[in-house]
């Protein structure tokens, strides 16, 4: 029955004490801490609950989607010799590898790994490379894509991070534009808005292996695209999210997580499942408290970990 999905939900909205709206980025803060909605699809119906017209913007959750694109396009054999797919116990925004070990990117989920890729985008304009990817979202979502200038313009004035972790990439031969460029291509993509629905949509995609009446991509892509959600998609708790829910995941801080699952049935949902989740009180590591809390029990009581 739905209820038992609606206790699922109601129970780790309480969940939402537990974190904090990032702050690190100004314009996120203005986020409603309390809020967590949920979209769960297959291919003939969906589910939502909670105040799903929302709308929030992608942030780290676009970087497997870039990656994606940037893989399409290159191939991964290219790619491979640009990002690694290792997973890091290091924060998402650690410059320390880099610099001590003068070595590419450990993964395309962390920051260095994602302004690299951002780099790697098809176009020689940050505006045609984020065009990219928001023609991908635009066949996939029947919708138009917009980019939040405020979240972009409040997460450029204060990238001085992120602008050194390019300038590393570019002097140690890894970026493939200017460093303005990536960083300004990062920064819209991260910037794109969506609501639970869309995220539900785009996971949807992935369970189905990129297989889908619009768009298609390359399985092998699909599959290595995955393999990055599970080993690094949910910052450095990504091990114990693997290990206690074990779904291909990916979060961003505005408190947007997609989980795939390949194959299961939850209530009347049926074979490949998207699930998108907005709750933007995170915890310490940048993930929804609510949405791991809610991906958690949802495992237990469907069975639906790959493990």
């Amino acid at each position: 029955m739905r209820e038992n999905l609606i206790d699922l939900v109601h129970n780790s909205t309480l969940k939402t004490v537990n974190g904090k709206v990032a702050t690190y980025i100004p314009a996120l803060a203005e986020a409603d801490g309390q809020q967590f909605s949920v979209c769960l699809t297959d291919i003939n119906q969906s589910y939502e609950y909670g105040d799903t017209e929302t709308t929030f913007t992608l942030q780290s959750v676009v970087k497997v989607i870039s990656f994606m694109l940037a893989a399409d396009h290159h191939g991964l054999t290219m790619m491979m010799d640009f990002v690694d797919v290792e997973p890091t116990g290091d924060s998402f925004n650690s410059i320390v590898r880099l610099e001590s070990a003068n070595t590419k990117p450990f993964n395309p989920m962390i920051n260095a790994g994602a302004i690299t890729v951002a780099s790697l985008l098809p176009g020689e304009t940050p505006t045609e490379k984020v065009e990219v990817v928001t023609s991908f979202l635009e066949k996939l979502l029947q919708k138009e894509i917009t980019i939040n200038q405020k979240i972009y313009q409040s997460e450029y004035d204060s990238a001085d991070h992120n602008r050194a972790i390019a300038y590393i990439l570019k002097a140690n031969g890894y970026l493939e534009a200017g460093v303005e460029n990536a960083i300004q291509t990062y920064l819209q993509l991260c910037s794109i808005e969506v609501t639970v629905g869309d995220l539900a949509e785009i996971a949807l995609f992935f369970a189905q292996d990129g297989q889908n009446e619009r768009i298609c991509i390359d399985g092998a892509i699909l599959k290595v695209s995955k393999a990055l959600m599970l080993t690094c998609g949910m910052y450095n708790s990504s091990g114990k999210f693997a290990a206690f829910v074990g779904l291909p995941a990916k979060s961003g801080v505005s408190g947007a997580i997609i989980a795939v699952v390949k194959s299961g049935m939850i209530e009347d949902l049926k074979g490949p499942i998207g699930i998108g989740l907005y709750g933007p009180a995170i915890d310490t590591v940048g993930n929804s408290v609510a949405g791991v809390d809610f991906l958690m029990e949802l495992v237990k009581k469907y069975n639906l970990s790959v493990f």
